[in-house]
């Protein structure tokens, strides 16, 4: 291990010293306060905020990716990570490096103790996790410099730490019910949350929404004198067809029409994804009224990943992971797989946390699961593994005992190798998917 290695281990450790993403504290001036000692980082360069429910992170990746393909020099914050924390802050494409990991870091934390004891004294918590990772962000991004900031919202969006920043585009995804407990218990209610992202004058540029939802943007977007550019109305996915690694899709935009792009991602969804994604660009770059380049748009587009989304870990058997973990997006997940891969029987290794809708999740997979292997991620937030099993005696297909996620792994591969088109799929949650990724990239390590 290198000295940066074991020094980005020690941010690791200080960050998780901190209160924990599961228990956000819905406040902003924490975050203010730090990155107004700091000098405003945030203010350094453009700002694409993002949030949603489901398919935030990728359209996130995706914007990024072509905006970089335009030559800017892009900043990235999504969360939560699969395996390495410097996935969360990417700089030009790159996942932070230990070294800058570590600079900006020791460059903050004097202001985040300083900003630690005035809470205290006001009788209120620290510093959480999530806030000092957002000022984290702020500063490396200012360091690089960038010329651009994609931001993802960490939960919700008006008292997430990202909300310190101003985007000149928000962006909205698809909105449905998840983390009802901090962010309300209708869809209605967690849309004007999520809206609280819309600042004065910017472009908003949403993805179709229920219509509850639609007019909480409605609302908020009148409220900031805002311009706003909805799904199907200003902008959509015209069609997808199946692709040798991906699909082929044509999409309409706010200034141009785009036709045959390949995108290397599997699911409608993700053309859907894309289409917000050219949208975004488009509200960035020329406020809606010029046209993409078609040949860096496509460049974007083909070099755009999303891991942990319908991934291909392994080809025989068949290992997907996909980090559906709610209902919605598990519908997502169960409408993808028929239409782009031709497997005869899947076998699920699911494992949910407590504080989503595992009853919800279960039920999307069930058509399609011939076997269930029920488990549980590391997560203190995790539902054991027999507590998925008792959820999985309500569905037709038989589920296995109990199992520990490499043991369930294993055993999962062993029915799927007995018979052709047996595929393998993880899911349920994103720390259940990050450990598997974890385990293979230990694994790929253990060949070399």
């Amino acid at each position: 291990m290198t000295d940066h290695a074991s020094d980005a281990a020690r941010v690791e450790e200080e960050l998780l010293a901190r209160i924990g993403e599961a228990a956000p504290q819905p406040r902003l001036e924490p975050t203010r306060r730090v990155a107004d000692l700091l000098g405003d980082p945030q203010r350094a360069y453009p700002v694409i905020h993002i949030t949603g429910t489901n398919g935030k992170t990728t359209t996130s990746r995706m914007i990024e990716s072509i905006l970089r393909a335009y030559g800017l020099r892009t900043g990235l914050m999504t969360s939560p990570h699969l395996v390495r924390i410097n996935e969360r802050i990417v700089i030009d494409g790159e996942p932070i490096s230990d070294e800058k990991l570590v600079e900006n870091w020791d460059d903050i934390q004097p202001y985040l103790l300083m900003v630690d004891t005035e809470l205290e004294a006001a009788g209120e918590a620290p510093l959480t996790y999530f806030e000092a990772l957002t000022v984290l962000a702020f500063a490396a991004f200012a360091d690089a410099p960038v010329d651009v900031a994609v931001l993802e919202v960490g939960m919700g969006g008006e008292w997430d730490s990202t909300n310190v920043a101003d985007g000149q585009v928000a962006v909205l995804a698809p909105i449905a019910l998840d983390h009802t407990h901090r962010l309300g218990s209708t869809v209605e209610e967690i849309a004007r949350t999520k809206s609280g992202i819309i600042k004065p004058l910017a472009e908003v540029v949403s993805a179709a929404q229920d219509p509850e939802a639609l007019a909480e943007i409605v609302r908020a977007v009148e409220l900031t004198e805002s311009v706003l550019h909805a799904e199907p109305a200003a902008f959509a996915l015209e069609s997808s067809e199946v692709a040798v690694g991906g699909q082929s899709i044509t999409v309409r935009g706010l200034a141009g029409r785009y036709e045959d792009l390949y995108l290397p991602l599997y699911g409608d969804h993700q053309g859907h994804n894309a289409a917000l994604a050219i949208a975004a660009v488009e509200a960035f770059l020329g406020r809606g009224t010029q046209p993409l380049v078609d040949a860096v748009l496509a460049d974007g587009l083909e070099n755009a990943t999303s891991p942990g989304r319908l991934q291909i870990l392994a080809a025989d058997p068949v290992v997907i992971v996909d980090a559906a973990h709610n209902p919605h997006g598990a519908r997502a997940l169960a409408e993808a797989l028929p239409k782009y891969f031709a497997f005869d029987e899947i076998a699920f290794v699911v494992g949910i946390l407590a504080d989503k809708d595992a009853e919800g999740v279960i039920a999307e997979l069930a058509p399609l699961a011939a076997r269930w292997f029920p488990t549980s991620s590391g997560s203190e937030r995790a539902l054991s593994a027999e507590e998925i099993a008792d959820l999985l005696d309500d569905t037709d297909a038989p589920h296995e005992a109990p199992l520990p996620l490499a043991e369930a792994l294993r055993a999962a591969q062993e029915w799927a190798a007995e018979a052709p088109r047996r595929a393998v799929v993880v899911a349920g949650s994103i720390t259940l998917v990050g450990e598997v990724l974890r385990m293979a990239e230990l694994d790929g390590r253990g060949a070399e």
